[in-house]
């Protein structure tokens, strides 16, 4: 009798996975940390723009593995896919940093944020603010904004921004915090 529970408790549980996985679920825990700052290579060819730069950025892919989404997301092992374009993104340059105040709500796993309304040009939890960069608006058009729960970690690159990791999703965009109600 003890088995037979034993294996009900193990089918029960393995049909949660595939249904979270059906629907684009997360597994996994939110990363522990953020992403380390980017560390560009030595070797850069002389002849690229930075007009060419930007180009290969608009047209890059982020399902680097089968079965992975098209949009920046961690992998196990806190790897940040897509992450890696550094302090030189025009995409996330802001004429002042910070204008509306530093988040000092709780950084990493230990503080999740359930979203309560808005969109990704304005949206809410706990009572603060924020708002998606423009550049991220299509990696977060799947979002829940009025359930799915989010992790904030600081941004080691573009100052000004945080990452809102989707803990349901696996994915992640920058934001910028737009203060308090």
């Amino acid at each position: 009798m003890r088995c037979l529970k034993m294996f009900v408790a193990v089918i029960l549980s393995a049909g949660g996975i595939v249904v979270a996985q059906e629907h684009g679920g997360s597994v996994l825990p939110p990363p522990a940390r953020g992403p380390a700052p980017y560390r560009a290579p030595r070797t850069t060819p002389a002849h690229k723009t930075g007009s060419m730069r930007q180009q290969k950025v608009q047209e890059r892919t982020y399902a680097d593995q089968k079965g992975h989404p098209n949009a920046p997301h961690v992998d196990r092992g806190n790897k940040w896919v897509g992450h890696d374009t550094g302090r030189d993104d025009d995409r996330y340059r802001v004429q002042h940093p910070w204008e509306h105040g530093r988040f000092s709500g709780g950084f990493g796993p230990a503080h999740r944020w359930e979203l309560t309304g808005g969109g990704p040009t304005r949206f809410r939890f706990n009572n603060w603010y924020w708002s998606v960069a423009p550049a991220d608006f299509a990696f977060c058009s799947d979002w829940d904004w009025d359930a799915d729960e989010v992790v904030i970690y600081p941004d080691p690159d573009h100052d000004g921004w945080y990452l809102a990791y989707n803990v349901r999703l696996g994915t992640y965009v920058h934001v910028m915090f737009m203060g308090p109600l």
